[in-house]
């Protein structure tokens, strides 16, 4: 990884590893401890992380984001710590969001990190977020070598693996899927408890009409601002109306609303990882990422996959939503290999593509 050097051609095995992550990139603090047995898979000791929750039609700032992780971090870390029933003084590394994300936050926790490497005298490893999704995925499921879709809401991107490079087939052109649903989430004023996706999702299962939308698929690529500002432009139709099963046919609900944003999004996506597997002849797909729990985007996926004899790998909220274990994981795999980053370069950036990451723990 950028930033990083190399202190052993690879850590002695044959013992157990700890590592704490820690995660800050947007608004959830999140701690975990990820154990390396000498033998066998690797375990989750905690996984501990909290949310900063604005108010209905509200979005979240930086730097009120990075206040929210400052006044939370010791309690989280604390915790974790308590949960996983170990000490700091026997971790063997701390692993911090490195990028990408938003600056504030980001630098929130890279502070404590060096804080506590400091303290304890213990390395640091800086972390690709989006590779420490791809890992964790990967750990939890068993997926071998799949076709990665990461979507959250800074990132959309189809990605596979080849010689020891994650490299992106597709991405977004302009927003991430997640901020496109957060943002119409704030415009029909849902809740932001306990996101605004998931809210989302709840309301498309009452949708009845599915509206027309722009579908923009260019290629691997896709395109979202223009559906955000189509659907957008649906709630100043003198047709719609705010209130749920309202009688007249020809009116427009916000249920409706989110019901057409899913499933055109949706379809978007399936269609360019659909490429993506007839491109390298994999059957395997992995959704990573906070949307990527969304369970309707998982029925589609697999629907697709089913149809070419494939298999849709995911996980629950837990890993897919951003935490604090899936840094410790790719930290630790990158640690192990022998990588470590030098105080004086633990910085974080906002921009740290999927691609530019070496990953030496994969032949």
């Amino acid at each position: 990884m950028p930033g990083k050097i190399r202190k052993t051609p690879l850590i002695e095995a044959g013992r157990d590893y700890l590592a704490l992550g820690l995660e800050g990139s947007a608004n959830k603090f999140g701690a975990g401890i990820m154990k390396h047995p000498k033998d066998g898979a690797a375990t989750v000791l905690s996984n501990i992380r909290h949310t900063y929750i604005t108010p209905p039609g509200e979005g979240f700032q930086p730097r009120d984001t990075a206040l929210h992780h400052r006044e939370w971090a010791l309690k989280i870390i604390n915790d974790c710590l308590a949960k996983a029933g170990v000490s700091m003084h026997e971790i063997d590394c701390i692993c911090f969001t490195k990028g990408p994300g938003m600056g504030a936050p980001l630098q929130s926790v890279v502070l404590v990190a060096r804080t506590l490497s400091l303290l304890f005298n213990k390395p640091l490893v800086g972390v690709n977020h989006c590779v420490g999704h791809i890992e964790m995925g990967r750990e939890i499921t068993g997926a071998q070598n799949p076709v990665v879709l990461y979507v959250s809401g800074g990132n959309t991107q189809v990605i596979a693996y080849s010689r020891q490079c994650y490299r992106i087939f597709g991405e977004t052109l302009d927003i991430a899927v997640g901020n496109c649903l957060d943002r119409f989430a704030r415009i029909i004023n849902l809740s932001n408890d306990p996101s605004p996706g998931y809210n989302i999702e709840q309301e498309a299962k009452k949708g009845k009409r599915l509206l027309s939308l722009p579908y923009a698929t260019k290629g691997m690529d896709v395109s979202l601002s223009g559906i955000l500002s189509a659907v957008e432009a649906y709630t100043l139709d003198k047709r719609f109306h705010v209130q749920e099963g309202a009688e007249d046919k020809d009116l427009i609900t916000p249920q409706d609303l989110c019901f057409s944003l899913q499933e055109t999004v949706f379809a978007m996506l399936v269609e360019i990882t659909e490429r993506a597997m007839a491109h390298i002849g994999s059957k395997e797909v992995l959704i990573v990422g906070g949307v990527g729990s969304n369970e309707r985007l998982q029925q589609m996926m697999g629907i697709m996959a089913q149809e070419r004899q494939g298999q849709v790998f995911a996980t629950d909220e837990r890993f897919c939503i951003d935490n604090g274990i899936m840094i410790a994981q790719a930290g630790l795999l990158s640690y192990r290999m022998g990588y470590e980053t030098p105080l004086a370069k633990s910085t974080c950036t906002q921009r740290f593509r999927t691609d530019e990451v070496h990953v030496t723990w994969r032949a």
